[in-house]
């Protein structure tokens, strides 16, 4: 089924793009970047948990989440997905970095960062390319190379840059 036409449990606009969320009873289980349309009220605990805190980051890009998230994926997938995790505000890594942090491949690593469920929490967007051959340095994102994904990795380096 396509990604834009499954139900979503809250969309949140921001500047040019919205966060489509979706979550269980008492869990986030994804987040996904969709073009601008309009927002939906949460209809979840989890859902309305997620929309405060995001309109906390919006105001301050260094917030802290603490949402409950289900994360699913392979043990390498949790190793990248932790990995990114610790890359701090400001700051970036490449996949070369990582791959070599983790004895595995730049492009496994890529592949794991295109599947991370929750982008902005776990900020798959610091992960850039080793040279500047590869889009401009910034590698890909969410599995795109160009169009509006790109746009927001942009947008999200630049904002953090700006905060830090």
């Amino acid at each position: 089924m396509n990604e834009l036409f499954r139900s979503f449990d809250a969309i949140l606009r921001l500047d040019f793009f919205c966060l489509g969320l979706r979550s269980d009873a008492r869990n986030l289980t994804e987040i996904t970047f969709l073009p601008l349309q309009e927002e939906q009220k949460p209809c979840t605990a989890p859902a309305d948990a997620a929309v405060q805190q995001f309109q906390q980051w919006l105001s301050h890009p260094d917030f802290v989440f603490t949402l409950p998230l289900v994360t699913s994926g392979t043990p390498f997938r949790q190793r990248v997905w932790q990995a990114i995790s610790s890359i701090k505000i400001g700051e970036t890594r490449t996949y070369g970095d990582l791959a070599d942090s983790l004895n595995s491949s730049p492009h496994a690593v890529g592949s794991a960062c295109g599947d991370n469920p929750f982008p902005i929490i776990v900020p798959c967007h610091r992960v850039v390319a080793r040279t500047s051959n590869f889009n401009q340095g910034l590698g890909g994102f969410a599995h795109s190379t160009d169009g509006l994904h790109m746009e927001i990795k942009r947008w999200l380096l630049e904002r953090e840059t700006r905060h830090v």
